[in-house]
Parts: structure tokens; sequence; C-alpha cells
């Protein structure tokens, strides 16, 4: 089930998609009216479906606007088929459009597709304000800029971050790194510790935090 967010100022249209897509189990949200909105709500959506031509609010623009405030998938419903509507739609940060009419097999496949390359794509990334751990390569970036980290420094940085609040001793923390068997010294995960905040202090972050005489935390 996903969470997602439609606005069309035809009511018709809008009560369409929302039933169309509610037989697929989501939970959907249908306005008439970008103003009738909660911008503050926008990040919890998994995937937005946004007219175009609004008399309050041009859809192109408030793409745009938000486009910064969400990395969910936004499919532009729209009328306009022009080759240079819809490259000027996607430029503003649209990943898809659907033509009107549309089907409703076509609006459910489509919508479907987004979410399944969504979760593919989140499944092997995670994000965290300024930090993105990209969990395939194992790699962390720090407003798209590449950490330099061993795989040590960044084994320890994804799993605190992957339970960010949550404090753990350096013995688990080594013992989720390198398992039981490993006769090794937990004090490394200090030393190692030591060398990440080294690297992050030079971007000016420091996530780590050490909650003393228990461990370490995200924060």
């Amino acid at each position: 089930m996903a969470r997602i967010l439609v606005i069309d100022d035809q009511k018709d249209i809008v009560q369409l998609v929302v039933k169309a897509l509610e037989l697929q189990n989501h939970n959907v949200t249908g306005l008439t009216s970008v103003l009738d909105l909660d911008k503050n709500s926008l990040p919890r959506f998994d995937l937005i479906l946004l007219d175009i031509m609004m008399p309050d609010v041009d859809g192109l623009q408030f793409c745009h606007e938000i486009r910064n405030q969400v990395d969910c998938p936004i499919l532009f419903i729209t009328a306009k088929t022009q080759e240079a509507d819809i490259v000027q739609g996607l430029s503003y940060g649209a990943d898809d459009y659907i033509c009107k009419p549309f089907g409703i097999k076509e609006l459910q496949a489509r919508v479907a597709a987004h979410l399944r390359r969504e979760h593919r794509e989140r499944h092997h990334k995670l994000s965290l304000g300024e930090f993105q751990f990209d969990l395939s390569a194992q790699e962390l970036y720090i407003e798209n800029q590449l950490l330099d980290l061993t795989k040590s420094e960044y084994g320890i940085c994804q799993f605190l971050a992957e339970n960010k609040g949550q404090v753990f001793s350096k013995e688990q923390i080594y013992t989720h790194l390198y398992g039981y068997e490993d006769k090794g010294s937990p004090a490394a995960v200090a030393e190692h510790i030591k060398n990440i905040r080294a690297k992050l202090k030079e971007v000016g972050q420091n996530p780590i935090e050490t909650v003393w005489g228990i461990g370490y935390k995200w924060h």
C-alpha cells in the first residue's frame, strides 16, 4: 500500500483516480486545488499525481517548487500532449505524464510501475538529511560529495544511520561488522569512529554522538 496525493481541478477526475487507486489498496488523498494542500504533509506521500492546467496554481510551477521538498515520483495528468509541453513538464521535475483521456488500467499500471521502481531504488539507498548512503556501492555522500571512508568506517556509519537514535556499545557495533567468531578487539571501533569524525569534521558534519558509559548513536 502506498500513500498517494492527487490534485486536479476537475472533481470528476479526482474521484475517478482516487477510486481506481483505492481498488489497489492505496491510501489516496484527492484535492481539487493546490491551495487546499498542507505543504508540510508532502514528505509523507509515496507518489504525487498532478494536473498541469489548474486555475489557482499552475501545475508546472507547483512541481518545480516542491521538487526539492519531496523525492517521490511526480506524475502529471495532462491534456497537453505536444512534445514541447511534455519536455517542459519533465524539465520541471516530473518523472512521467499520463495524457487525458486515460484508461483506468493504464493509470493503475503506470502508478504501479513507478512505485515498484521507487521501492527498488529506496531499497538500495538511504537518505538522512544531507547524508545519502548508496547501499549497493557502500558509499556515503554528503550533499552529493563522496566521503572517503574505509570499508569498516562505512559499515559503522551505515549501521548507526539505519538505526538512527538507538545507542550501540562498541561490542555491539563490532559484532555487527565482523560477527561473533572474529577474535579482534571491539576497541578498534572507537578508533574507527575517531577517524570517521575527523573526516566528517572536514565537511562540517558531526552526526555520531557519544553516549558516555554506553556507546554511540547517529543523532
